[in-house]
């Protein structure tokens, strides 16, 4: 089912793989912390061993994810990732990267429509994301993975936002990288855009019934003009 742009009146953003290049700043991470190994590389550059490493360490966990949804178990193992979001304990990242072009999207998406973080995150790391680009007033709420009783793949926390926002969750829109974003829009009755600069695939994404998929997320201003 296509995009109805018309129906949109408020947008919800995930952060991890949506709007905070995870992804990358991991890859530098893990090459930073192992340099000693470039030895193993022609080019003595593990940017590209350590993206294959991100990658082989991403697919397993979508993969087990499919595959409880599969024999519908997919509900109980949200249950542990609830239960875990509760309890997570530690200290926020010191630093994040944006998406590219990600404070473009998000100055040019609030022009025109109320914004809202929905995050698998804790509290403490989603609001050092916010404030390390100072961005946090460009967002009507900040819905994390400690704001609801349920977090995500439960519709909960896009029915907050949309209720914090004042519109009808069917007017909202969930953009995200993983299933899981995809199912809580869906759930929450609200369109959906999934994006591939994060953590799912499109085989992924569309299975869950995203209704569009984009290669980066700043792809939406184009979509939205």
């Amino acid at each position: 089912m296509p995009l109805d742009i018309d129906r949109i009146q408020a947008i919800c953003f995930d952060v991890d793989g949506t709007l905070s290049d995870t992804d990358d700043l991991w890859v530098n991470n893990f090459a930073k912390k192992f340099s000693f190994l470039k030895f193993i590389s022609p080019q003595k550059d593990l940017r590209p061993f350590a993206r294959w490493m991100v990658m082989v360490l991403e697919s397993p966990g979508n993969l087990v994810y499919e595959i409880f949804d599969r024999i519908h178990l997919d509900d109980e193992v949200t249950g542990v990732f609830n239960w875990l979001a509760h309890h997570k304990t530690g200290r926020a990242p010191k630093h994040f990267w944006m998406v590219p072009q990600g404070m473009e999207l998000i100055q040019y998406c609030h022009q025109r429509y109320p914004l809202s973080i929905v995050s698998a995150r804790d509290d403490k790391s989603t609001l050092a994301f916010l404030r390390q680009f100072d961005i946090i007033d460009y967002f009507k709420s900040v819905i994390t993975a400690q704001t609801c009783t349920y977090t995500k793949l439960f519709p909960d926390p896009i029915l907050r936002a949309a209720q914090e926002k004042g519109i009808a969750p069917e007017n909202c829109l969930m953009v995200g990288d993983t299933t899981v974003d995809i199912r809580a829009g869906k759930a929450a009755g609200a369109q959906t855009v999934g994006v591939l600069c994060g953590f799912g695939t499109e085989k992924e994404l569309r299975r869950a019934g995203a209704d569009l998929i984009l290669n980066h997320t700043y792809e939406l201003m184009t979509v939205l003009k």
